[in-house]
């Protein structure tokens, strides 16, 4: 008789090491946040027409990605690694 083909459990997953520490790609996403709301900024075109509220878009990403930033920094919890 054969046997059905056994499920991995989650001891049997082995999760590669990133070369990237997860601080350095918060800081990557703050740059690209700042860079899109100092387009949107400069460029009046973007926020006319009912889309005055886009301002906001990278506003809530640049305070998102600071929190994060802060949150990885002070080395708390999971993030002892990052």
């Amino acid at each position: 008789m054969d046997q059905a083909p056994r499920t991995p459990s989650p001891d049997d997953i082995t999760v590669p090491q990133s070369r990237v520490r997860t601080v350095v790609l918060v800081r990557w996403g703050l740059l690209l946040w700042a860079v899109a709301l100092l387009l949107l900024l400069l460029v009046p075109a973007l926020r006319s027409d009912g889309r005055e509220w886009w301002v906001w878009i990278p506003v809530a990403g640049l305070v998102g990605g600071a929190l994060g930033h802060v949150y990885l920094t002070r080395g708390r919890g999971n993030a002892e690694m990052a």
